[in-house]
């Protein structure tokens, strides 16, 4: 069987919507979904804006570049890669540089798309877009006073800092196990090699 063949026995269908929240940030919708089985029942469908993040690695690719910061809404603090939402326009290539570039006063050297990913696919949509950027210069200071505090965090340590929760924001842990995958034994050989 196709994976096309399969995917129409299992689609979940759609029959209508209504909004029933939305600011500037968040939009809720309840959708009449109808499973393939024949069940129907509402469900809820959030809305949030893209959102880009850089691994920002050091000229020798030896340390990243992280913040650690609280976030109130799960109460807890950890390493984060600089980030943040798409503004209008924008594509998200030049978020993740701009974004890099006013939370941690640095520069990124380049810019490569890694992958995009939904953190919460169920019920939320929110498309993470996840760059490397290899080298970064300093140009100036942050302007974003309220990201946490940067430093270069040595890459050989995220492992440790992954196992004892210590990164525990999506993006940051799906761009930094890529690029350890990317760079660990038996991986493939980087683009820029």
């Amino acid at each position: 069987m196709t994976n096309q063949a399969r995917d129409v026995g299992q689609r979940w269908t759609v029959a209508s919507k209504r909004q029933v929240y939305a600011n500037e940030w968040v939009t809720v919708e309840l959708a009449d979904v109808i499973l393939p089985t024949g069940e129907r029942f509402e469900h809820h469908v959030v809305t949030l804006k893209p959102a880009a993040i850089t691994v920002v690695l050091d000229d020798a690719g030896e340390h990243v570049l992280m913040a650690w910061r609280h976030r109130f809404a799960p109460d807890v603090w950890n390493w984060e890669l600089p980030g943040g939402l798409l503004d209008p326009g924008e594509t998200p290539a030049q978020t993740a540089a701009r974004e890099a570039e006013e939370e941690t006063g640095y520069r990124p050297r380049s810019i490569e798309h890694l992958v995009t990913f939904e953190p919460n696919v169920g019920m939320v949509r929110n498309a993470h877009h996840v760059f490397l950027a290899r080298g970064a210069e300093k140009v100036a200071e942050a302007t974003e006073l309220n990201e946490g505090t940067f430093e270069w965090v040595p890459l050989a340590g995220v492992p440790e800092l992954i196992r004892t929760q210590k990164i525990v924001n999506s993006g940051s842990l799906v761009g930094l196990l890529h690029v350890l995958a990317l760079s660990g034994p038996g991986a493939p050989h980087s683009r820029s090699e």
